[in-house]
């Protein structure tokens, strides 16, 4: 497993990917929201990348969706993976997440 990461791609995309615990939670926290602001135009999200994931990463998509609305912005959260679609449907977030389409 790789530790979690998220960074911009090419396209100007956020990409989400590793391991989403309580290790990585906090600093992710921080480099998504920066991240978002610096963003314009709406923020999609891709979380192909997430080779695993507890409710840390549901909580981390709560913040940045949180981040992108509190700075006028639209997100897609895209490519989320099985494990994270299944925790979010048994807490019912999948009613409240902007999810796109499945990885």
């Amino acid at each position: 497993m790789s530790e979690g990461r998220i960074e911009r791609g090419g396209n100007g995309e956020l990409r989400l990917s590793g391991e989403l615990d309580h290790r990585s939670g906090a600093a992710l926290r921080e480099q998504g929201r920066a991240l978002i602001q610096a963003s314009s135009g709406g923020v999609r999200l891709d979380c192909s990348g997430v080779e695993r994931s507890n409710s840390v990463g549901l909580s981390l998509l709560l913040s940045f969706m949180r981040d992108a609305r509190a700075g006028g912005q639209a997100m897609q959260v895209v490519g989320l993976p099985q494990e994270m679609r299944d925790i979010a449907k048994v807490s019912g977030l999948d009613e409240i997440l902007p999810l796109g389409e499945q990885a």
